[in-house]
């Protein structure tokens, strides 16, 4: 739950959302959820909701729907969300700026960082496709299967950012230290 440098990962990648202009900013927990939640730090400016995923144990799916289904009750409704994931924590403010600055396409936007080409995180989702991720959304996969069917442009961002899904401790000694906030 912590990175090398003892920021939780949570708050890491809730920190780089609000500064890189998401609002609002919803985290969606499962396994240890009190403790993760416990995490997020209430001096956040937009404040930061936390959301528990039921059936958060079913994978990725369960907690993008969570997050899907709590921004469908804003109003006004954002004309998409950025969807980021707590293990890639080469997701810099500047990785955010960009992926996000494609909100400007409104909508029907289906947009996600690439590093060197490949497609990673963070995604946005255009408000018109929140259903069909939500239907699709199942197991592990995330929106993985609704984002091949369709066309998604890619936002090149080596430059500012790196891709790598940290899922263990030697991964994480890979991942080099990180300056930005």
């Amino acid at each position: 739950m912590h990175h090398a440098d003892g920021v939780p990962w949570v708050e890491r990648a809730a920190r780089r959302l609000v500064h890189g202009g998401c609002a609002p900013v919803v985290v969606v927990v499962g396994a240890r959820a009190a403790e993760a939640a416990a995490l997020v730090p209430p001096s956040l400016v937009p404040p930061t909701d936390v959301v528990e995923a039921a059936g958060w144990s079913e994978g990725m799916g369960a907690s993008l729907r969570a997050g899907l289904v709590a921004l469908a009750t804003r109003a006004p409704l954002p004309d998409a969300v950025l969807v980021a994931l707590v293990d890639t924590p080469g997701m810099t403010v500047g990785v955010v700026r960009r992926v996000a600055a494609a909100v400007e396409l409104g909508p029907s936007v289906l947009a996600r960082a690439a590093f060197d080409g490949v497609p990673g995180h963070p995604v946005l989702l255009g408000r018109d496709h929140w259903d069909g991720v939500r239907a699709a959304a199942t197991g592990d996969a995330g929106a993985r299967g609704y984002l091949s069917a369709r066309p998604v442009t890619l936002i090149e961002c080596a430059d500012v950012g790196s891709g790598a899904d940290v899922d263990t401790r030697a991964a994480l000694v890979a991942v080099p230290p990180i300056v930005a906030p």
